[in-house]
């Protein structure tokens, strides 16, 4: 039996296989859970054909976390697949890697930094308390985020938003861990997915990291991230919030 059995689960930002939401939902299929997956717009179709690579093809919603519509109308939909929440996985971020990204810290326009800081944060709350009515008491919502506490090469504004995104969270378990309701981040390191390469000059990082991390570092492994996060989604760590857990092979831990 599997660590997730019997549990139910949505993971937001599923896009394509190579992604860490697609990796996620996939271990925690493998271990036992219910999953729904969401995306949104014109990935939205992309989504719904990948979804039959999983062990079991799950249900797709459609879900912009800066939609209020789709939003307060979340819990009915998620109703017509499951009756309840014992977890939900933010995998969700987005920066316009023409204004924000790749060296343009100093001259991005705020409508764009505004952007990537309601995507890539906000949401965290936003989505948590659209799901609220569906989660049970000791449900688990896991975040993604990439360590913001230094200053990344190309990373820039988005770098700025994963610290909003950590802030959030821990404000998030402040408030709802008398629900039972814990809220914890996965820090990986850098990996190939869709999003990091639209980051200019992020591959530079990427080529340092199994180098530097004394665990090594395969940038095209989704897999220990992705059991991270279902291990934190599971009854394992019922004490555990407000945490930030890193899988990067130990590179957070090394100096210079």
């Amino acid at each position: 039996m599997g660590i997730l059995e019997g549990k139910r689960i949505l993971v937001a930002g599923v896009t394509v296989d190579s992604s860490i939401g697609f990796a996620v939902a996939r271990v925690a299929q493998e271990e036992g859970a219910q999953v729904v997956v969401s995306n949104f717009g014109r990935a939205l179709s992309i989504t719904r054909r990948i979804v039959s690579r999983l062990p079991k093809e799950a249900p797709v919603i459609e879900l912009d976390v800066t939609d209020d519509d789709h939003l307060l109308t979340l819990a009915d939909r998620l109703g017509e697949h499951v009756d309840g929440l014992d977890g939900v996985v933010h995998s969700i971020a987005y920066g316009n890697p023409e204004t924000i990204l790749g060296g343009r810290f100093l001259d991005a326009p705020w409508e764009d930094v505004g952007q990537a800081v309601q995507v890539s944060a906000y949401s965290l709350k936003a989505l948590t308390t659209a799901a609220l009515p569906m989660l049970a008491p000791g449900s688990s919502v896991v975040g993604m985020t990439f360590d913001a506490t230094v200053a990344w090469p190309a990373y820039d504004w988005m770098g700025v938003a994963k610290a909003g995104l950590e802030s959030c969270s821990r404000y998030l378990a402040r408030d709802l861990g008398p629900q039972g309701i814990r809220v914890n981040l996965v820090s990986a390191g850098p990996l190939k997915t869709l999003a990091a390469k639209a980051i200019r000059g992020f591959e530079d990082l990427e080529t340092t990291w199994g180098d530097r991390a004394p665990l090594g570092w395969d940038q095209t492994d989704q897999t220990p991230t992705a059991r991270s996060v279902v291990a934190l989604l599971s009854d394992f760590f019922p004490a555990t919030t407000g945490e930030i857990l890193h899988v990067d092979g130990g590179f957070h831990a090394m100096g210079t």
